[in-house]
C-alpha cells in the first residue's frame, strides 16, 4: 500500500510538517475559527471604543459650556433636575398615553 506513494510522502519531515499544519489550523486553541471569532470581537470593541470616545468628547464640551456660563447652568438644572428658586412653584405635567 505504501509502495505506490511518491517518496516525498514517505519523508519524515513532510509527515511531521503536515501533522503540524493540521494541528495549528484545526486542533490548537488558536485555530482558524477562533481567530475569526476574535477578529470579529476586536472589530466590535473598536466600534464601541469610537462611540464612547465621541460621547466623552461631547460630554466634556457640554461640561465646559455649563461651567463657563451661569445662565446655561441654571437652565440645565431647572430642566434636568427640576430645581427651582424658593419663591417659585414647580408643576410637573405628565402626559398619559392611551
Amino acid at each position: 500500500m505504501f509502495r505506490k506513494l511518491p517518496p516525498v510522502f514517505k519523508n519524515f519531515y513532510f509527515i511531521v510538517g503536515v501533522i503540524f499544519i493540521i494541528w495549528m489550523l484545526f486542533i490548537d486553541s488558536n485555530d482558524l475559527y477562533s481567530q475569526f471569532k476574535k477578529r470579529g470581537k476586536l472589530s466590535e470593541l473598536e466600534q464601541q471604543k469610537a462611540y464612547y470616545t465621541q460621547m466623552i468628547n461631547e460630554v466634556e464640551k457640554d461640561r465646559e459650556e455649563l461651567l463657563s456660563n451661569n445662565e446655561l447652568l441654571e437652565k440645565f438644572a431647572r430642566e434636568k433636575y427640576f430645581m427651582k428658586k424658593e419663591s417659585e412653584d414647580l408643576y410637573i405635567l405628565v402626559v398619559e398615553e392611551e
